[in-house]
């Protein structure tokens, strides 16, 4: 038995590893590529570089406008995530708590949408929404990824709320607190691993979404995604600038994830899973 199951340790271990390595590799092959020379990419993208060079981090920061486009993301990421935490959990918990057939059908509906693609609706929903793109691009980018981001969130939370015991909910109400102070005094609180999943998974998506900005927002308001495309020219591609460009920018939510993990890791074993 102990023989098994040491061997059945270092074979998890090994497994894991390989795993690990074949996600690391693909950062690892840009950083690598961000600091060489482009003939020296042209010749073998995957030798490790004989002279390393930090031009490409220079060229690229001016190209992209780096500090406007950076904004931008920020800006369009904190306030889209910030919004489907608020709408989201509201509407979890008001499903979860009542127990009535139109709630019931609403969630399942919720449910049910998160399995149609964008690219189905991107052209009807574009045309229908073109005056309120045209009239504020960010502002308009915020209310589409609130709408498409919705369900999901709802699902998460919906989960994660069904294992708080609804005798919470009684005690406030007998101390004569009302729905929406006991959820945001009591309630809220308590969901802070689902919040943070909630909010990694939304802020990935939102952050590196190319698409939708790329059909909603003019020049002036270009995401760190869109700003990478200026490498790619029609007839020649900077690959040592574009490699660089996109080191600068999955660098802040790579960051925002690391520091958020433990929590997004509870949160998904705790409600998410449910």
């Amino acid at each position: 038995m102990k023989t098994r199951a040491h061997w059945g340790k270092r074979a998890t271990f090994i497994v894991g590893a390989v795993l690990a390595i074949i996600y690391v590799f693909p950062f690892f092959l840009v950083f690598v590529n961000s600091v060489k020379l482009k003939y020296d990419i042209l010749a073998n993208p995957l030798s490790i570089p004989l002279s390393i060079t930090w031009d490409n981090y220079q060229q690229a920061f001016t190209k992209m406008n780096y500090f406007r486009a950076l904004t931008n993301s920020l800006v369009i990421t904190i306030f889209s995530v910030s919004l489907l935490i608020i709408f989201s959990s509201m509407l979890a918990y008001y499903l979860s708590r009542t127990k009535s057939k139109p709630s019931k059908y609403i969630f399942l509906i919720l449910v049910a949408s998160m399995i149609v693609p964008f690219q189905a609706l991107m052209i009807p929903f574009l045309a229908r929404f073109a005056p309120l793109v045209s009239y504020n691009n960010r502002g308009a980018l915020i209310f589409f990824y609130i709408g498409f981001g919705t369900a999901l969130s709802t699902f998460l939370y919906h989960g994660f709320i069904s294992t708080i015991p609804t005798e919470i909910d009684e005690a406030a109400s007998i101390d004569g607190a009302s729905d929406l102070v006991a959820f945001w005094k009591i309630i809220f609180p308590m969901m802070r691993p689902i919040t943070a999943t909630v909010a990694i998974i939304n802020a990935l998506w939102i952050w590196n979404d190319f698409l939708l900005p790329r059909l909603v927002l003019d020049e002036a308001s270009q995401t760190l995604p869109l700003s990478t495309y200026l490498f790619y020219g029609t007839y020649a591609v900077e690959y040592g600038q574009a490699m660089a460009g996109l080191a600068l920018a999955v660098m802040p939510i790579v960051i925002f994830y690391l520091i958020l993990q433990k929590q997004f890791i509870s949160g998904i074993s705790q409600g998410a899973v449910k």
